[in-house]
């Protein structure tokens, strides 16, 4: 892939806070990016914050290389369904829409990032989600998704938690869109993201409790190989 690259070195670590992230405009009027990591053009493998102005669009398009995304705020829509705060949506290669938002929204968005084989297609608001025991006291896990070893999951700490030391054999990727969560490296607020390689170790714990996205085993040499390099127009 040629074009730009943000964050594109996927064997490091890296930690983005809000203050960190700058709004910027994309080729859709009223649509805003804040691009965490990319690698590609206009048309790119990507992971970014999407807001969309009140009456604000994309053009139609293919996701040629896939899209999963959860709604941080207001509601995002397209010409299947309206997906309000709290959607997690999956949309594999091939599927097409014409997203855009009647009151304004933001969405947490990862594009060209499926494996050909995962052709799951469903949305799933958090309210209709079925939290399990995570392992330790206050911290609680519901599944999002599962393929091939990567594991898409929203994380609830409770207030005062903390989790043993681990590592993350296939790498993690983390969105904090609820509280803050700390470990020995620092500490993330609400609107926080992370991406740490594999083989990475750390023990987190959190004050006020959070909610988190989380995305594990998909930044392996393996994983990373078989993503298409993006042909279509871009999306989002």
């Amino acid at each position: 892939m040629n074009g730009m690259k943000i964050n594109a070195q996927f064997d490091q670590p890296v930690v983005l806070l809000p203050k960190d992230m700058k709004w910027v405009a994309s080729p859709s009027p009223g649509v805003e990016r804040k691009m965490l990591d990319r690698v590609g053009g206009e048309v790119a493998r990507a992971t970014s914050l999407v807001r969309y102005a009140p009456g604000s669009y994309f053009d139609p398009h293919v996701h040629s290389g896939g899209e999963e995304f959860l709604v941080i705020e207001g509601v995002f829509s397209d010409e299947h369904c309206d997906y309000p705060a709290g959607t997690y949506v999956r949309n594999p290669i091939g599927t097409k829409h014409k997203p855009h938002s009647q009151n304004g929204c933001i969405i947490f968005v990862k594009l060209h990032q499926f494996d050909p084989a995962d052709t799951a297609h469903f949305s799933v608001h958090l309210d209709n989600l079925q939290f399990e025991d995570g392992g330790a006291p206050g911290v609680e896990f519901a599944w999002l998704h599962r393929f091939e070893g990567e594991d898409v999951k929203i994380v609830r700490w409770a207030p005062g938690s903390s989790y043993p030391t681990h590592v993350h054999d296939g790498g993690a990727e983390n969105f904090i869109f609820e509280g803050s969560l700390s470990d020995e490296h620092g500490h993330y607020p609400k609107g926080s993201w992370d991406r740490t390689p594999p083989g990475w170790k750390h023990t987190p714990y959190t004050n006020e409790g959070c909610l988190t996205w989380t995305k594990t085993g998909h930044l392996t040499p393996e994983k990373l190989g078989i993503f298409r390099a993006p042909t279509q127009k871009s999306l989002n």
